[in-house]
């Protein structure tokens, strides 16, 4: 993975309408994906099932992830690469997600600086920071 390689992520909610809807659609720079020894980026609010592609800007394909199911009742899922495989935990955010690449519905991807939630996950605050270039 070079320091100017970019990755395009397409999620796709496979359970909606005849032939499913696409869910987000984000690029980022690869090496964000790599925080705390782990390749993973983090998914706010997803549907219960999520197809997940990660292509190179060239179209190769780098993982993959086959109607993934919710694990938790969370607001996070954490979508880690290992080798072309694609695995889906859903999460509470923790210290560890902080500087991970967070993506939203629709595509928008911003990093995860501050996480919080009640011990009875009741509620939440939580931010992101982003950037852009031209």
């Amino acid at each position: 993975m070079h320091s100017d390689e970019h990755y395009v992520v397409n999620l796709w909610y496979p359970s909606a309408g005849a032939r499913g809807l696409y869910f987000a659609r984000g690029r980022f720079r690869a090496q964000d994906l790599y925080l705390g020894g782990t390749l993973a980026i983090v998914v706010h609010s997803p549907p219960e099932v999520l197809t997940v592609e990660m292509f190179t800007d060239s179209g190769k394909l780098v993982a993959r992830g086959q109607d993934l199911p919710a694990t938790d009742d969370s607001p996070m899922a954490r979508l880690t690469i290992q080798g072309q495989d694609v695995r889906r935990e859903d999460v509470w955010p923790s210290e560890e997600d902080l500087g991970r690449l967070v993506i939203l519905p629709g595509g928008e991807i911003g990093k995860l600086v501050s996480w919080w939630h009640a011990d009875d996950r009741s509620e939440w605050r939580w931010q992101l920071e982003f950037y852009n270039h031209r």
